[in-house]
């Protein structure tokens, strides 16, 4: 099932960096990119730091739908580079510009250049829950937190 999704470009924003796209036929995420501007000025994220990357576009999403920004795997494995609040949540009310918050975990410092693949953003359906305060829950046989082990 295709959703469509509508992308603006902010005023500043390279125009010319491609479209969020999905690499396979089988990928679930489509990459997102480092829009750093016309300047393309590049950004170092040191050891430890974190640092908000701009796209460049801001998003419409349909209601009754989300967003998850989530990190790539080669640059965890080979950087140590992770978005931080994994995953990020857009809601379909949300209009402004779309960053992703990474987060270097390695050891060196890496840097960050204009048109780098920085996230996968996964497009969801959101299902809406009613919460009702009760006086007792059903029986399971799970334990509290952690119960399942530690292996």
């Amino acid at each position: 099932m295709d959703v469509l999704i509508k992308l603006i470009w902010e005023e500043k924003a390279d125009q010319s960096m491609p479209l969020p796209s999905y690499q396979t036929i089988g990928s679930s995420g489509a990459d997102i990119r480092a829009n750093l501007g016309t300047s393309g000025t590049a950004l170092d994220i040191l050891p430890g730091e974190r640092k908000l990357i701009p796209t460049g576009f801001c998003l419409e999403i349909p209601e009754n739908y989300e967003i998850q920004i989530r990190p790539r795997s080669g640059l965890a494995l080979k950087h140590g580079i992770t978005v931080l609040n994994s995953p990020g949540t857009i809601d379909s009310d949300y209009r402004g510009a779309v960053g992703v918050v990474l987060i270097n975990t390695g050891k060196n410092n890496y840097r960050v250049f204009h048109g780098d693949r920085i996230a996968q953003i996964v497009v969801s359906p959101v299902v809406k829950a009613t919460f009702a305060a009760v006086k007792d829950l059903s029986k399971s046989n799970r334990g509290g937190f952690g119960s399942t082990g530690n292996k």
